[in-house]
């Protein structure tokens, strides 16, 4: 299921050394937990004021927040680097001590660390301390390293310092976090920071504007992009290329509302299990906003599909029904988990709904799961596994029947048997209304992130009382099948930049040939070439800046250009083109006629020049 080889269009290859997450390590969960603490300590010893709260490990590395007077700073951040060598060389014991809640509170008390003794008030016993020889010490539940001396100095650096609020409440305390990281080697360390500065260089943010995909605009508000007539056109490219491949198999587009009265989603159960992150309902006045009489943006697309299902009485013969919509959804996310094109508030779902009898379920999964790895496979991401996204049991925020969790559960496990994925699963994972299999793509830089999903539900069609008339006429209820090969069409985007670093496939580019005139003279040509092109679907542009050809080059290949075609009395004359590529260089001279058909058929079969 997985390769190693990253798109063609990369500008550089996939990373050959894996840096496990914390997750995958057991080694490096007790390294960055203990690491955390060595940095509390040091961040004590150097501000005394400081007090400590909580410090676990991330995906990466750890970091512990800190209620300090000191505003910590990045010299700060040196000198606490430095006290922590400190630490490690003196090669402390990590000592683990079990003691009674009275013990642990007499303790904290001692020290006057309020924080700890919230923490004490949300724990569960055992109790217990982990201590950095007898110097410092802290409430934890492990894991640790054995000693200090377990650290590399040289596999550990911090990062950042950041704000934070004391249990991510707004209400409470403002914090400081000092973000940091920390490895079993320094060449890992050294990696890790490599893939960072490529990150940096490769962030859709920064390459999006450079390409002028698309901008966001403060009177306009957070999390809401405006895409800009390049960005449309890659917007555009993508929506097409699926729903073509959605009408092959069967799919009826249909179009719905942003918004709708609030009973819709209550009888979903999105109010009651997802309000949240649901933006502010819209009501006419103070009355109907007390009695939730009014509006709200839709945060999903099925309740409305469901609805011109339930439009008219269905027969088996209607079934499978596969409804798809490039739907625009929105969620109130908190300003701080905003992030370019990947966390934003209003984003568009390539969402289909399938309306199947328990019979086509399966069939109709499969079928599903091939579209999305066909659909991959065009867009050259290669590395990815399934997780099976299943309900938490001992949770109270999901709605339907055991019977209907455990059928759909199932029917998801029986499908990826089949089909002999690479899979995992995540308990607590899946939607409040059912589970999920959820494509986790690992991108150029080693990174993870969910694309494409498929979901089986068995509990709408029960809330809304769908039926249909069975083949002996009686009314039975039609399973749901929910789908996005894309997942957001924005985060989807705003990875492709990444993972291309702008370097987009020329059958998705923006603009797909730039014309080059060697000099005015023959602008002309270039201009009546451009218009050929894109009289048979090619995105052509003929340069007007007047530069020298060199220039004109480098302008073309920093604005990602596939293709270049140079102009000249030769080109004139001949009625040919001299045609350069970003990937291959020079290919030399070549007759209009032949690049026409060499990039339609390019384009066409989304392969390279």
């Amino acid at each position: 299921m997985s390769s190693p080889a990253s798109p063609q269009a990369s500008s550089e290859p996939a990373p050959k050394i894996h840096l496990p997450r914390t997750g995958e390590s057991d080694s490096l969960k007790s390294i960055r937990h203990t690491a955390s603490h060595v940095m509390a300590m040091a961040v004590q010893k150097l501000f005394p004021k400081a007090q400590v709260t909580i410090g676990p490990w991330t995906d990466y590395g750890f970091y512990y927040d800190f209620d300090s007077p000191d505003s910590f700073t990045d010299k700060d951040l040196k000198a606490i680097k430095k006290e922590m060598v400190k630490i490690i060389k003196q090669k402390l014991p990590v000592i683990r001590e079990e003691v009674s809640r009275e013990e642990a509170k007499r303790r904290i008390e001692e020290i006057q660390e309020p924080y700890k003794l919230e923490i004490l008030d949300s724990i569960e016993e055992p109790i217990t301390l982990y201590h950095l020889g007898d110097r410092w010490w802290d409430l934890c539940a492990g894991p640790h390293v054995e000693s200090t001396a377990d650290l590399h100095p040289k596999a550990i650096d911090l990062e950042t310092v950041a704000g934070a609020y004391w249990r991510g409440d707004a209400n409470n305390a403002q914090l400081q976090r000092i973000y940091g990281t920390a490895w079993e080697t320094p060449e890992q360390l050294q990696e890790y920071k490599r893939r960072k500065a490529e990150a940096i260089k490769r962030d859709h943010r920064k390459v999006g504007k450079e390409l002028g995909l698309f901008v966001f605009s403060d009177p306009v508000g957070p999390g809401l992009p405006l895409w800009t007539p390049k960005g449309t056109i890659l917007r555009s490219t993508l929506e097409n290329f699926l729903k073509e491949e959605q009408v092959k198999r069967g799919y009826l587009g249909v179009v719905t509302p942003h918004i709708a009265r609030i009973d819709l989603f209550k009888i979903s159960g999105h109010w009651q299990k997802y309000k949240e992150d649901m933006f502010p309902m819209m009501a006419e006045d103070e009355e109907a906003a007390a009695n939730e009489q009014g509006f709200v943006l839709k945060p999903m697309n099925c309740p409305f599909h469901i609805q011109i299902y339930q439009s008219e009485l269905r027969s088996y013969r209607d079934l499978p029904m596969r409804l798809a919509e490039f739907g625009t959804v929105y969620r109130y996310e908190q300003s701080g988990e905003l992030g370019g094109l990947t966390r934003v508030r209003g984003f568009t779902v390539d969402d289909s709904h399938l309306f199947v009898t328990p019979e086509q379920l399966e069939s109709e999964f499969l079928n599903v799961v091939d579209l999305i790895l066909s659909v991959f496979d065009s867009l050259q991401l290669k590395d990815f596994r399934a997780r099976l996204s299943f309900r938490d049991p001992d949770s109270d925020k999901y709605i339907g029947s055991e019977e209907a969790w455990n059928k759909a559960e199932n029917a998801i496990r029986h499908a990826v048997s089949t089909l002999g994925m690479e899979s995992f699963e995540a308990p607590g994972e899946a939607a409040f209304y059912g589970p999920k299999l959820d494509f986790i793509f690992r991108d150029v830089l080693d990174r993870e992130w969910q694309l494409g999903t498929v979901q089986v539900d068995y509990n709408l069609p029960e809330r809304f009382e769908l039926e249909y008339v069975a083949e002996d006429g009686s009314r039975q209820r039609p399973v749901m099948i929910h789908r996005a090969p894309f997942g957001s069409l924005e985060r989807l985007i705003g990875i492709l930049i990444e993972e291309y670093a702008g370097d987009f496939p020329l059958w998705l580019a923006p603009e797909q040939v730039r014309l080059l005139p060697v000099s005015d003279e023959f602008l002309p040509y270039a201009r009546d070439v451009a218009a050929q092109m894109r009289l048979v679907g090619i995105r052509a542009e003929a340069d007007t800046s007047h530069e020298r050809l060199g220039k004109s080059i480098r302008n073309a290949e920093k604005a990602k250009i596939p293709v270049m075609a140079v102009v000249g009395a030769k080109e004139v004359e001949s009625q040919s083109l001299s045609v350069r590529t970003r990937a291959s260089g020079e290919l030399g001279s070549m007759a209009l006629s032949q690049v026409l058909e060499k990039l339609q058929g390019a384009i066409a079969g989304r392969s390279s020049f």
